[in-house]
């Protein structure tokens, strides 16, 4: 899916807040001989309206996790206000708990039920009438196509399988909010697209999405906006296509360059494979510094290169804020 054009939908931008905080820190107690503690959210000021596909993204230790785990009533705020649906987290966190759902990175099925067990169980958890929680079950295994899988054990599902299970019961009671922590890590191409299918078609029917991943070019595709967060703080926050606009400024920039040029080795080693080995001819240093020196020059008269700017993408955004340094 092109993203080029994409925007905040008519009916998300007017729509209410759905996600709201302001000034939300969060910091860990100092350990051993550390004066002071870890910090692990700054301040953070986040509006999300119903009806979003919002992208959290950062490398390791950003600030994420924490941040989900706030707005989910499992981490307890040092700072700061954070609303969900209206609910204060830290005021009436067993509200905010019956308006989300949550669905972790690791399986959490419970394997003593099987699929449909899984769902019905959940819908009565959160206070529907027997008969509506079987309605519900079977309604959500069609949707989430495995009503071929509903009395399977859960230890008997693919990995796909499990993972659009668990996104159907968290979505069963109908939340407000969908948290999704990595939604598609380990998923094969196939069970990947399927779900993103499923969460579009969820999405058009007014559900609000806030989702963590590294697959950037998933955001890119999905989302409507996203943020960049590093060190507790949000560095960039808009839709995938402005913040591609914002490298540079339309103009070349050393990450555009060098995405360029991995595109153009990509290419090239796909036409020629024995080039795969990194001896190619665009592997010569010298070939890079000499389109930084073309790129610097038509900065300086003011050009603006489309055909470097198409080799932008919202990976090379991520760099360019976060840099390249490995996090543990």
């Amino acid at each position: 899916m092109s993203t080029d054009s994409r925007t905040v939908p008519r009916a998300a931008r007017l729509a209410p807040e759905v996600i709201s905080t302001t000034g939300l820190t969060k910091v860990y107690p100092g350990t051993g001989g550390r004066r002071q503690g870890l910090k692990a959210v700054d301040g953070l000021d986040l509006s999300v309206r119903r009806g979003e596909i919002f992208g959290l993204l950062g490398p390791n230790g950003a600030g994420k996790t924490t941040t989900v785990g706030m707005l989910t009533t499992r981490v307890i705020p040092s700072s700061g206000v954070a609303e969900v649906n209206g609910v204060d987290v830290v005021a009436h966190p067993p509200q905010v708990k019956r308006c989300i759902g949550v669905v972790h990175q690791l399986n959490t099925l419970d394997r003593s039920l099987n699929a449909w067990e899984n769902l019905y169980f959940h819908g009565r958890y959160y206070g529907m009438p027997a008969k509506a929680a079987r309605q519900a079950a079977d309604e959500q295994l069609e949707r989430f196509r495995l009503s071929h899988r509903a009395r399977s054990e859960v230890r008997t599902l693919s990995g796909g399988m499990a993972r659009r299970l668990m996104v159907a019961r968290a979505v069963l009671h109908r939340p407000a909010v969908l948290f999704l922590d990595e939604p598609t890590a380990s998923l094969d191409p196939q069970s990947r697209l399927a779900l993103w299918d499923i969460l579009e078609e969820i999405r058009t029917e007014g559900q609000t999405i806030l989702l963590t991943t590294h697959y950037m070019e998933e955001a890119e595709a999905f989302c409507d906006r996203v943020a960049i967060m590093d060190h507790g703080r949000i560095l960039a926050l808009d839709t995938p296509a402005s913040l591609k606009r914002s490298v540079g400024n339309g103009k070349g920039t050393t990450s555009t360059v060098r995405a360029w040029l991995t595109r153009l080795r990509a290419e090239a080693r796909s036409v020629e494979p024995e080039l795969d080995g990194g001896d190619g001819p665009l592997d010569d240093p010298t070939v890079e510094a000499a389109l930084l020196e073309v790129v610097a020059a038509a900065d300086r008269l003011g050009l603006n290169l489309d055909d470097v700017r198409r080799g932008v993408t919202l990976e090379t955004v991520f760099f360019e804020l976060t840099g390249r340094d490995l996090r543990e």
